[in-house]
């Protein structure tokens, strides 16, 4: 490209750095990345051949260009590895300390043991015993139906004591010792 036709691609390209930047950010979600991408789509878009004219033909071919260069550097072996970390730490929630486990795991019980005996029932063979609804609907004989609503039911009663039941106020429980 000739240095006049350079110049005249930087002037054009200059309004549409903000927003080019902003998308490279929302792709790569990592500044230092989005501007590795950023610096490339311009390098890329001052070197080309040829360039659209119109101003819409123009915005589209630099936002193509930006994030073909994303998806080139998420198919490298380091970037991809970036991202599956970045991806499973996303789906993996932050770690617990034992006592919570063990707390969450007691008032399960706890709440469980409130339930009415239709409702221990149903969910101990569907979320305990892990069978399937059919399978719960031949064994009680009722249409499959009737156990996926008492499943429903079953969990909403079993969140609602969990919810109402499971933190005591010391001062009253003290009192209560008298």
């Amino acid at each position: 490209m000739s240095g006049i036709m350079r110049s005249r691609v930087e002037r054009r390209l200059e309004p549409h750095y903000a927003r080019l930047f902003a998308y490279a950010v929302a792709l790569s979600r990592d500044r230092d990345g989005a501007q590795d991408i950023f610096q490339e789509c311009i390098a890329r878009a001052l070197d080309a051949r040829s360039v659209p004219e119109t101003e819409p033909a123009f915005r589209a071919w630099l936002f193509a260009i930006l994030r073909n260069i994303w998806i080139d550097q998420s198919r490298l072996p380091r970037r991809r590895s970036d991202l599956e970390q970045e991806f499973v730490t996303d789906l993996v929630p932050a770690p617990v300390a034992p006592e919570t486990v063990l707390v969450d795991a007691f008032s399960v019980r706890q709440a469980f043991t409130r339930l009415s005996t239709e409702h221990r029932e149903i969910l101990a063979l569907v979320d305990i015993s892990g069978f399937s609804y059919e399978e719960v609907a031949m064994m009680i004989a009722v249409p499959k139906g009737t156990v996926m609503s008492r499943v429903s039911r079953a969990r909403r009663a079993l969140a609602s004591h969990l919810r109402d039941a499971n933190v005591v106020e010391l001062a009253r429980h003290r009192e209560g010792r008298k």
